[in-house]
């Protein structure tokens, strides 16, 4: 699933040909996706204004001038395409509809930006933008790893004898919204941090340090275009390359990349989710 760099580069890539924007035409293909679409959602959206696209956690909100907010999530498979307009050198014609193009929006200047998701497991809502935050799936979210909130005695506030492993508590969206399984994995093992440590039993020094590693980690990742693994690409098709980098995330029994570690990239299972490490690095 993408995590908050695959979210951030689409919402980037999206930025410059959906802001300020008319959407001339909404067209929905279907009634459901994970969750069943607003009613109307097609009639609701058509003619309006994209005053302001933003990210939370690994959501994309796209504030419209009708006071209301379009909310995204890509799911397992889901692509925002775009289609019709320069990016880059290079000019990306409307392609031929496909069998999972599940939303399209024309917009007035042209561009054509196609949800296309063949799993079906992504969402999209349309909600009042006064109270998007108090929205089901954005209320609980915790502060945003680049924001004023998430800082050193936040962090250790809230893992202070937590008795629960670190990789699960970082991947808790109330301590932190936006990490996934392949960004935790990559920032312990630059803490040196053992996944399956507890929480609270981590010194309040190694845990304020995870919050420069978060910040590093994500802003390298999004500094790549994301991470594609199998589904991931960026609005125009093309696909991220951070996975180029990974450390320990998806090399079980290979080398670990330290200079002079002789260790060899371990995997263990935690709550359903493959944590990769290094047994000597990471203590």
């Amino acid at each position: 699933m993408p995590e908050l760099p695959e979210v951030e580069t689409v919402r980037r890539g999206l930025d410059p040909v959906m802001t300020g924007q008319v959407v001339a035409q909404a067209q929905v293909n279907r009634p459901d996706l994970r969750r069943p679409l607003p009613p109307g959602m097609a009639e609701r959206l058509t003619g309006q204004r994209v005053e302001r696209l933003r990210r939370r956690s690994k959501y994309i909100l796209a504030d419209l001038s009708s006071g209301e907010t379009l909310l995204i999530h890509l799911g397992m498979s889901g692509r925002m395409l775009v289609s019709g307009a320069p990016l880059a050198r290079f000019h990306h014609d409307h392609p031929a509809p496909q069998k999972h193009d599940h939303v399209v929006l024309t917009m007035a200047n042209g561009v054509r930006i196609t949800f296309n998701d063949a799993r079906r497991f992504g969402t999209m809502d349309l909600i009042a933008t006064v109270s998007a935050d108090r929205h089901p799936l954005l209320a609980g979210l915790g502060p945003e790893p680049f924001g004023n909130d998430f800082d050193e005695t936040r962090l250790v506030a809230r893992l202070k004898g937590r008795a629960t492993p670190i990789k699960s508590a970082l991947l808790d969206q109330r301590v932190v919204a936006g990490l996934g399984n392949i960004y935790v994995c990559e920032t312990l093992f630059r803490a040196g941090v053992h996944p399956a440590r507890q929480a609270g039993d981590l010194p309040a020094m190694r845990v304020a340090g995870l919050v420069a590693i978060i910040r590093q980690v994500l802003s390298e990742a999004i500094g790549a275009g994301g991470s594609s693994l199998r589904d991931y690409r960026q609005s125009d098709g093309a696909l991220g390359y951070f996975q180029h980098s990974f450390h320990v995330y998806g090399r079980e029994g290979l080398s670990c990349r330290t200079p002079g570690c002789p260790g060899t990239i371990a995997r263990l299972v935690q709550s359903g989710r493959s944590s990769f490490f290094c047994p000597v690095c990471q203590t």
